[in-house]
């Protein structure tokens, strides 16, 4: 696996989108090719990529009805690619593992299991394990190696983990898994190598605010607390998923509006949030764009920053201070905005920003008497996933 010019092939696969990346492997990883598949299933399905110098290149139109279809298209693609005769292992995001605590080799007892508990997160699993079985078929002596979104977090404690339910559901393996873990497993990692302290030895919150959005409260570099839940459905207000949301909501709407179970599902996580309570977008720049104008947009806004900043208080009382805050995703890396908003009011934990800094989208964007550091980390979830292969390598090698 370390021969020269031996490449990893990352995939990334979400519900509607698939992002690669080949990285040539080696001390330190290379990324090289890189892209997405995007709108699969909802028409007009693009490939658009970006070369090693992260220059865009020519997209592609892609007839891709379906997961399966938009898989066999990136394949037959990436086979055309020179890069691609190089490839020696693929590496996968899984979003659920249960209670699997590393990156494990694919094998059909995996594949199984993955089955199995695949009604735990519908809206991704099943198009995840699409992904491994179409590279499978397509080429069945290339090892796979699933990383799993859920392992960061096996380190919380039982009470973190522990719902208030019957207990023969915890029997069941109903509890608080926790999401994002990949990209907080790098987050750590580059904090540690900026030479935060706090990485290693403190208190530490991660905001990870995207279309999916969650905190995590890391004490000496090990998750003691996440946001997200069974499912990734709970924590903050997100895009167009609820958070944490009343349970007595269900019977009610099931009594006065006659809703379902499934129509229940697809309203809390596919038009809510900020979708929802905007009525207009689930995208915070056009919400931001359009706040002096619209109060439905002005309110969408100003429920995610008071979420977020509630779950940074609660998160601070758990790990018993506060030594460093980390803003990472899509909203936490490019709205300076949002950022000075959630912060506003937290000078009691110790967190005072400064202005241009935070305009600038600067890795530090706290004000130098500020008592807690407030980062700016842009994560990478492919490049975690990049170094999890590389690290399997020998034992893939061995078998």
């Amino acid at each position: 696996m370390k021969a020269a010019n031996a490449h990893i092939l990352t995939i990334n696969g979400g519900s509607s989108s698939i992002k690669f990346a080949l990285y040539q492997d080696g001390e330190p990883l290379q990324r090289g090719l890189h892209g997405k598949v995007d709108r699969i299933g909802l028409g007009g399905t693009n490939l658009t990529f970006h070369d090693a110098d992260g220059k865009p290149q020519a997209s592609h139109k892609l007839a891709a009805a379906d997961y399966k279809s938009a898989a066999n298209s990136l394949i037959n693609w990436l086979e055309a690619r020179p890069e691609f005769a190089s490839v020696k292992a693929v590496g996968h995001r899984l979003v659920h593992g249960m209670k699997h605590t590393e990156p494990v080799r694919v094998t059909k007892k995996l594949l199984d299991e993955l089955h199995r508990i695949s009604p735990n997160d519908p809206d991704h699993l099943p198009n995840e394990i699409e992904l491994i079985e179409t590279f499978s078929q397509r080429h069945p002596k290339l090892p796979q190696v699933a990383c799993f979104d859920t392992a960061f977090h096996q380190t919380m404690p039982r009470v973190a983990k522990l719902l208030p339910l019957p207990r023969r559901f915890d029997a069941k393996g109903i509890q608080r898994y926790g999401f994002h873990g990949l990209s907080y497993a790098y987050l750590v990692e580059e904090l540690a190598r900026l030479g935060d302290p706090a990485a290693k030895v403190g208190r530490v919150i991660l905001a990870h605010l995207g279309n999916g959005a969650s905190m995590a409260a890391v004490r000496d570099g090990k998750s003691i607390d996440t946001s997200m839940c069974f499912t990734p459905t709970a924590g903050l207000v997100m895009s167009t998923r609820t958070g944490d949301l009343d349970p007595g909501l269900a019977p009610y709407l099931a009594r006065t509006e006659k809703m379902t179970t499934q129509q229940f599902y697809e309203m809390v996580n596919h038009k809510s949030g900020l979708l929802g309570v905007s009525d207009t977008s689930s995208d915070m720049r056009d919400l931001l764009d359009h706040e002096k104008r619209d109060v439905r947009a002005a309110e969408a806004v100003a429920l995610f920053c008071y979420q977020a900043k509630k779950w940074i208080g609660s998160y601070a009382a758990a790990l018993g201070g506060l030594n460093t805050l980390v803003f990472a995703g899509g909203i936490g890396e490019n709205a300076p905005l949002v950022r000075a908003r959630i912060c506003e009011g937290l000078g009691h934990l110790g967190i005072e920003l400064s202005e241009p800094r935070n305009a600038k989208n600067a890795g530090v964007i706290s004000a130098v008497g500020s008592r807690v550091p407030v980062r700016v980390i842009r994560t990478d979830e492919e490049l975690m996933i990049a170094r999890s292969v590389s690290s399997s390598c020998l034992a893939i090698a061995g078998k």
